[in-house]
């Protein structure tokens, strides 16, 4: 008998476990919506709080896990570099995206971080694939968790942030043609441009309304608050899209947001997102920025309505995925890239202490050191923004080993004005102290040059023959991680955290294996 009695408590304490297992896999979100917004800045993000509906941001800081302390483990940061971070879970030291562009050092060419010759694009000229990613993404580990019936898209205004959010297993990835004003693809992930994608190009692309399209503020209470009252208060603007930079300039407006949530939505419609109990993974990409990179203080009134534009289409899209696929079943995940693209004031004419650090000058300058001690020869090979790239092949020719060439380079180079820091390719390497260790992590060696040059704050460093040129400014950008659904609490976590971590997060929650490269622990 009481045997009997084990037996049947054995069968309902397995058939208990089998039950809260089950219950376990139903509570797996049917889709994750993770939302990257391009130069989100936690002061604009707060300040601009009474201008905001109760069901965008202020839903999902009230009632989201919010990470209040987030930032990028590496430096420095671009947009695909920290799109690349994001999908990936580790730093451009692993994945290989060190930025937007890079040296090949084969070439002496820069290379695009997206770009790919063998694979053409779709209603779009530039060829593109994900290959230049050297790990595993968030996508690629959801389709080989689920033996590829997980559903993958990327949407983004920009074609990296599209790409490198895909990462190569995706089903598709979309952005804007800068030429055509149309949502483009690759051949990479389609053979020919799906003919939903092609219908919604047809009726609501930015091409077929742009000479219709007037940008000024959304509402009247935008357009006559100002937090920004150092300069006292703004007038309301109004922008047309002209010319031939009109989609450019569209792109880099709040205007564009809203095209990136209806091709969402027109996404998920028509690809079947959500609709099992196979999770699936969106990628969505809005901008945040200024106005044509133009300077805070001369788009003030644009950088309002372009916060208050992307709440709306947060509220949006939450409203359509409740009603679409139900509430809780859908985990979003919002953070920023952490960066500021925006153009920096004349500092000379506030008579701020500054200058320009002329890298051509500058190569020559060490050619000539290098010539003098060793004789005659061509030691820099090239130079690409703030990198100098010696020639290995020469060195090797006249045995003098790598480390010696650049600690000399480094001395040399310490001395000129406006240099505040040079670090040697084997000093990044080999040296993973506090000091370097974001440095280092935003460093590749295949990749970036042999001497990385830190110029003083506020200086501009010039490539003559290019002349490109860019500030330099040590600024810390706020922002937060917010996750919200799904089961998630409410609940404000001021511990600082960094990106890498959000990678395993959603892995654990939609339980597959975190990316590749990923060892860093889940947030939660």
């Amino acid at each position: 008998m009481t045997n009997k009695y084990l037996y049947i408590t054995l069968l309902a304490v397995l058939g208990f476990k089998a039950e809260t297992s089950a219950q376990e896999l139903r509570n797996a979100p049917q889709l994750v919506v993770s939302i990257t917004i391009d130069q989100l800045n936690s002061d604009y993000l707060e300040a601009f709080l009474p201008l905001y509906s109760d069901n965008g941001f202020r839903l999902l800081l009230s009632q989201g896990t919010v990470y209040t302390n987030a930032s990028y483990p590496f430096s420095p940061i671009d947009r695909a570099s920290a799109m690349a971070a994001l999908a990936s879970g580790v730093t451009p030291y692993y994945n290989k995206i060190t930025g937007e562009r890079w040296l090949n050092r084969e070439t002496l060419r820069p290379v695009y971080c997206v770009d790919d010759s063998k694979h053409p694009g779709l209603n779009t000229k530039e060829a593109t694939s994900p290959k230049q990613l050297c790990t595993s993404t968030l996508g690629d580990e959801l389709k080989v968790s689920t033996a590829g019936r997980g559903i993958v898209y990327a949407i983004a205004p920009f074609r990296d942030a599209a790409v490198l959010s895909a990462g190569h297993a995706a089903d598709g990835a979309f952005w804007l043609d800068d030429i055509s004003g149309n949502w483009c693809s690759s051949q990479y992930y389609f053979t020919t441009f799906p003919a939903w994608a092609n219908a919604y190009n047809t009726l609501q692309a930015p091409s077929r309304k742009i000479q219709d399209i007037t940008w000024q503020p959304v509402n009247d209470l935008v357009g006559n608050f100002s937090y920004f009252m150092q300069t006292g208060p703004q007038q309301p603007f109004k922008h047309a899209f002209k010319g031939d930079r009109r989609y450019q300039e569209y792109k880099l407006s709040a205007l564009v947001n809203e095209d990136v949530t209806q091709m969402a939505q027109q996404c998920v419609a028509s690809c079947g997102m959500g609709n099992d109990r196979v999770t699936d993974l969106l990628s969505l990409t809005y901008y945040a920025g200024t106005y044509n990179h133009l300077t805070v203080t001369e788009c003030q009134m644009e950088l309002q309505d372009t916060y208050v534009r992307i709440d709306h289409e947060i509220g949006k899209l939450i409203k359509y995925f409740e009603e679409r696929i139900g509430k809780g079943k859908v985990l979003y995940v919002l953070t920023s890239t952490g960066y500021g693209n925006e153009e920096v004031a004349d500092y000379q004419k506030y008579r701020i202490p500054s200058g320009t650090f002329y890298l051509s000058r500058t190569a020559n300058l060490l050619n000539m050191y290098f010539g003098a001690i060793w004789g005659q020869g061509k030691y820099v090979e090239a130079y690409f923004r703030n990198q100098i790239y010696l020639n290995h092949q020469l060195l090797e020719t006249k045995k003098i080993s790598l480390a010696e060439a650049t600690s000399r380079a480094q001395e040399f180079l310490a001395m000129m004005s406006g240099v505040r820091n040079v670090y040697t390719s084997l000093q990044l390497i080999t040296d993973n102290n506090e000091h370097l260790r974001k440095i280092r992590n935003g460093f590749n060696a295949e990749l970036c040059g042999d001497l990385v040059i830190e110029t003083a704050p506020g200086w501009k460093l010039l490539n003559e023959d290019t002349q490109e040129n860019e500030i330099s400014r040590a600024s810390f950008i706020p922002f937060p991680i917010i996750f919200y659904g799904a089961g998630t609490k409410a609940e404000q976590i001021v511990t600082p955290v960094t990106t890498d971590r959000i990678a395993p997060t959603i892995s654990k929650a939609i339980r597959i294996r975190a990316p590749n490269a990923c060892s860093v622990a889940p947030l939660f």
